[in-house]
């Protein structure tokens, strides 16, 4: 039986995911934005919290961590190089670690670029990826502590799951995030057909979010740093790839 997957629109922009697997009654949630959309979407669907799973340190990804645990029990799993800034965890991941979830491995991995300790959860059998503020729809996050280098081989990782993968990120920024992108390859079919989808969605109060990694492909700027079209396009044909992506986000950071 697949893992069913609900996501919960928090604060004014931000997204928390829960994960369900039927057959255990397991329910996993990814990030905490807050605590009470996650509680009335737990009640409402007779779940019970077991786990708590955190890509980030920023306050918007955990603050209704210490609310949650209270109400639920759950338990708390996050990096242990970035536990000295995260809520108490109960179980500190190494840099690479593989576990399970109601028998589904997870496989978590650094992701490093916005924050150093940034993590990703991949659930390769259910084909998702929580991918927090490192490879957003349509973007990346801001380089609050990382480097363009790093996050370039965060994202080309990233870009490497099996295309099927829907990308579960941690923000609706995606209309924002389109009209830039517009601004590089205003040519781009399949950019022109997401922006027509996502005004739709938007204009209905649905999330834009999660997105199948194909998509992410063949219209994020971000992952498209490396394609001579998009070098040309910036007015770099002969830049490397880690170079072509810091001048794609320095642009991005004064659209």
């Amino acid at each position: 039986m697949p893992l069913e997957l609900v996501t919960l629109p928090c604060l004014s922009d931000n997204y928390a995911y829960l994960i369900h697997d039927a057959a255990t009654g397991a329910t996993a949630v990814v990030d905490v934005p807050e605590a009470a959309p996650i509680l009335s979407a737990l009640a409402e669907r007779g779940w019970q919290l077991s786990d708590i799973w955190l890509t980030h340190h920023h306050a918007d990804h955990i603050q209704g961590v210490a609310a949650l645990c209270a109400a639920t029990g759950a338990r708390v799993t996050g990096a242990a190089a970035d536990a000295h800034r995260l809520p108490p965890l109960d179980t500190a991941l190494p840099d690479e670690a593989t576990f399970l979830f109601a028998g589904h491995p997870v496989e978590a991995f650094p992701v490093p670029g916005h924050t150093i300790g940034h993590i990703a959860f991949h659930l390769p059998e259910a084909r998702l990826a929580f991918t927090g503020d490192s490879l957003m729809a349509a973007g990346c996050g801001r380089l609050f502590e990382g480097s363009p280098a790093q996050m370039w081989a965060s994202l080309s990782r990233l870009a490497a799951l099996p295309p099927e993968t829907l990308i579960c990120s941690g923000h609706e920024y995606t209309a924002s995030n389109i009209r830039f992108a517009l601004t590089l390859e205003p040519a781009n079919a399949a950019l022109i057909s997401r922006s027509e989808r996502v005004s739709l969605a938007r204009g209905e109060g649905r999330p834009t979010v999660p997105v199948p990694l194909s998509e992410e492909l063949a219209t994020n700027p971000f992952l498209r740093a490396h394609l001579p079209g998009m070098k040309a396009a910036i007015g770099m044909p002969l830049a490397q790839d880690a170079a072509a992506f810091a001048e794609i986000r320095a642009r991005k950071d004064r659209f």
